[in-house]
């Protein structure tokens, strides 16, 4: 399997003007931490839509919740929030900036795993459930925006360019290390089963009539 960052280095050999011709496909995107970060909200804020549906069903499938709890543990609590912890904060923290917002953050990642197991302990009751599932939801749109715009932009200002490349080289060595290959294609696959299994996988049905 092709990864990211060889098809970077392969497209690196090709002028961008003459990367199309030059190897029939169109040039592939790049991919640096910020985005990557972002991305892996993405998938969690599908998760938190999935859990949002499964609150309002009428009969909820218990496969679907420990489905989702089980991604967003895998994916978010054990990769996406590990690099965070690894890469990220100490950086900022040790440079002195937003040490207030990366003490919080690291909290909120605590408090997250517990909800997590409460969810996964509640075996589909829908009355156990929904509190834990309602406290992550909460707590979590408000921990990633936070992230996305303070967090992220701050790190990348930090690190310099040089730095930040290579940091998205580290990314990804670290993606496959904890979730193998196509780690953030395989959530994506996952996230999109529990939508259809739920009945939110149409993106119109959120349209206003």
């Amino acid at each position: 399997m092709t990864t990211r960052r060889q098809l970077l280095r392969g497209a690196a050999l090709f002028p961008p003007a003459l990367s199309l011709a030059a190897t029939g496909k169109a040039d592939v995107e790049k991919v640096v931490p910020g985005e990557d970060l972002m991305r892996e909200h993405g998938v969690l804020n599908r998760a938190l839509l999935v859990y949002e549906a499964w609150l309002d069903a009428p009969a909820p499938p218990a496969q679907v919740l420990d489905g989702t709890a089980n991604l967003i543990r895998r994916f978010i609590e054990d990769y996406h929030e590990k690099i965070e912890e690894d890469e990220v904060f100490p950086r900022l923290e040790k440079a002195g900036q937003l040490g207030g917002l990366t003490r919080i953050l690291r909290q909120q990642h605590r408090a997250g795993r517990l909800l997590t197991e409460q969810v996964l302990a509640s075996h589909g009751d829908r009355a156990k459930a929904s509190p834990p599932i309602r406290a992550f939801i909460r707590m979590y749109r408000p921990h990633e925006a936070r992230e996305d715009t303070d967090l992220f932009p701050a790190f990348h200002r930090l690190v310099g360019e040089k730095e930040y490349q290579r940091l998205g080289e580290r990314f990804e060595e670290r993606e496959h290390e904890i979730l193998g290959q196509d780690g953030f294609e395989k959530a994506v696959q996952q996230v999109t089963a529990l939508e259809n299994m739920i009945g939110i996988s149409d993106l119109a049905q959120f349209t206003p009539r």
